[in-house]
């Protein structure tokens, strides 16, 4: 049996003319999103316009939405299509790459990821070797297929459930498990060969 959530909630109100039920959606969700949009552009007024398209989008398809305690699985979906939309208009190339900031900006852009990063996957260290660590995490995801980083994207950094992450991706539950298994896999096995301990990349079997 399905649970009902405060966000299903939210919706059906949303679909009786509530305006006060989208308000509170946009405060739930709006940081989610940014975080999402920024780890793949790497560019915060890309990753602002794309939350607003992504608001924007859950209100005019909110009539369609059924609340059977699936929202954030839908939710992502018009998040990640969007995603696929903006690379393919940047580039012919319909995979989503890497765009670094301006080198006046990278400090910025180091201390938004840090805190965008799990606690559990932080080293003792201070934050020169933080920052070292998020720069390694970050290359060797961006070296992963697009359907293997975005699973791990989804499940460790937006903490979507594994049902979740099927939903948003549009594909099977077993192939979302067998796409995070082998994105952690391929993560241990870079850290390792970049001499971080395995007390850091065991965290992510």
């Amino acid at each position: 049996m399905t649970s009902y959530t405060e966000d299903d909630e939210r919706m059906v109100r949303l679909q009786d003319g509530d305006a006060d039920a989208f308000d509170e959606l946009v405060a739930v969700w709006q940081g989610p999103l940014f975080g999402f949009f920024l780890r793949h552009t790497r560019d915060r007024s890309q990753a602002e316009d794309l939350v607003q398209d992504t608001l924007l989008r859950l209100y005019r398809n909110a009539w369609d939405y059924l609340p059977t305690g699936r929202f954030r699985g839908w939710l992502f979906r018009i998040a990640r299509n969007l995603l696929i939309d903006h690379a393919r208009r940047a580039s012919r190339d319909a995979l989503v790459r890497r765009v670094r900031l301006p080198s006046e900006n990278t400090a910025d852009e180091t201390s938004e990821l840090l805190s965008l990063l799990p606690d559990d996957i932080m080293s003792p260290g201070d934050r020169a070797a933080q920052a070292e660590l998020v720069e390694a995490v970050m290359s060797i995801l961006d070296q992963l297929p697009e359907e293997q980083r975005q699973t791990f994207h989804l499940h460790h950094f937006s903490c979507l459930t594994l049902s979740e992450v099927a939903d948003a991706m549009q594909t099977t539950l077993p192939t979302a498990k067998s796409r995070l298994r082998l994105a952690k896999e391929k993560l241990r096995y870079q850290l390792s060969c970049r001499g971080y301990s395995e007390e850091l990349y065991f965290r992510f079997t």
